[in-house]
């Protein structure tokens, strides 16, 4: 089970969060279907570190990001909706 650092609460267990996507992603108006479908599936899926959008759904009900390592799960950062990404940990 992962401890996710909510920058609002503090850490809680992944349980009371939801996966939201990657972190981000502009959405543009006036684009083109191929653009759109873009916008709508196409991620990265890199190995190493990811900025990720998460929900505390059962806590603060906010969207925040991290930074998580896909190869070994550990989450180096967190940070709110709108601020600059901190430098994660290695």
């Amino acid at each position: 089970m992962l401890l996710i650092p909510c920058p609002y609460c503090g850490p809680r267990a992944e349980v009371e969060f939801r996966h939201a996507g990657q972190a981000h992603l502009v959405r543009r108006t006036e684009v083109s279907d191929s653009d759109w479908a873009d916008y709508l599936y196409a991620r990265e899926n890199v190995r190493g570190l990811h900025r990720e959008r998460w929900r505390h759904i059962h806590g603060c009900d906010q969207f925040f990001n991290f930074v998580r390592d896909t190869l070994s799960d550990r989450i180096s950062a967190s940070y709110k909706v709108g601020e600059q990404p901190p430098e994660p940990i290695r």
